[in-house]
């Protein structure tokens, strides 16, 4: 039996006082670059009839909404390689109590979807871009071509989003003129910019190397070989310490799950492809909500009552480090970010 409404709370509490308002959607474990740190050269991916459909997402945002979520991220994969995407973010943009709609993406689609998706009521987006160097992009993304991302780059700067913010991956071997020239990218088109560091997820066998690792104080230090950056308060709800540069427009930020744990004022979770609620990305718990879409198709009592007593698992902390690698040995694809 469906517990009544009026029973629900509001508001996501987990064990540690902490309020989840923040949940990240991966719409698909595709993509249509293989990034050295996310995916294997050759993917096995999950059989589309696993995935959620756009209309289960669709309920989940609306109860996650009516749970307290103000600020729901679409990510993948490559979520804009996804059929018929855009009508889930249609759908999801006039929920009630919903303050931010947001992307995560390549960009690769972005030359014909910029416009589209800020109608649908997405204000700010990020775009992964590692290298503005064609072969070092190449390398890292496989199959990737830079020049249809830094023209979806341009396209999204046309179309008018509140911010947009480039999320480069913090590889060890990265030249620091390539660090610098991303920084120079950013700031000259009034964009931001996040390092983050590499986070040890994956297979065994796919997992990066503790020898590429690189902290964020490092990058910080080189930046301020030619930028005063100075440390704010900012904050997009999410983990990321920003800093300023004097007479700049772009925020540079750090996520840097693993030399500054961030743990402590966690709001977030995730929703995999398959359903899956992850309390945390470094640890293993998890309950299925497809589950419970398919077994009660309608109950939106129900989904509500298994997301609030899921928060009850809800871990203190990650379990990145050195000695453990592939927490879970899932795919940064799969999992959303």
């Amino acid at each position: 039996m469906a517990t009544d409404v009026h029973e629900l709370p509001n508001r996501l509490i987990d064990p540690f006082g902490r309020q989840v308002t923040y949940v990240r959607m991966s719409v698909t474990d595709r993509c249509d670059f293989r990034c050295v740190y996310c995916m294997s050269e050759r993917m096995t991916f999950i059989p589309r009839a696993q995935l959620l459909t756009l209309e289960e997402m669709a309920t989940l945002g609306q109860a996650f909404t009516e749970l307290g979520v103000r600020k729901l991220r679409i990510t993948g994969g490559e979520p804009l390689v996804r059929r018929n995407v855009l009508s889930l973010f249609q759908q999801l943009g006039p929920l009630p109590g919903l303050e931010e709609l947001t992307l995560t993406t390549n960009g690769s689609q972005l030359e014909r979807l910029a416009g589209p998706l800020r109608d649908a009521g997405v204000r700010r987006i990020n775009i992964s871009l590692d290298s503005l160097d064609p072969r070092r992009f190449r390398r890292i993304t496989r199959i990737g071509d830079l020049n249809k991302v830094l023209r979806g780059i341009e396209a999204a700067l046309t179309a008018g989003f509140d911010r947009i913010k480039l999320n480069t991956v913090a590889i060890r071997d990265r030249g620091d003129e390539e660090v610098l020239g991303l920084l120079d990218f950013v700031l000259a088109r009034g964009m931001d910019i996040t390092f983050i560091e590499q986070m040890p997820t994956g297979t065994d066998a796919d997992a990066p190397s503790p020898q590429s690792f690189l902290p964020s104080d490092e990058i910080l230090e080189l930046l301020r070989t030619r930028y005063a950056v100075v440390a704010t308060d900012e904050t997009t709800g999410g983990p990321a310490r920003y800093y300023r540069i004097p007479g700049q427009a772009s925020r540079v930020g750090f996520i840097s799950p693993r030399s500054h744990s961030f743990c402590e004022g966690c709001n977030r979770v995730r929703v995999t492809t398959e359903g899956q609620l992850l309390l945390c990305l470094g640890q293993d718990h998890a309950v299925d909500l497809k589950q419970v879409l398919r077994a009660y198709p309608g109950d939106l009592n129900r989904l509500k009552q298994t997301i609030v007593q899921a928060m009850k698992i809800k871990p203190k902390g990650h379990d990145f480090n050195q000695a453990r690698q592939g927490v879970a040995f899932r795919h940064m694809s799969s999992t959303g970010g």
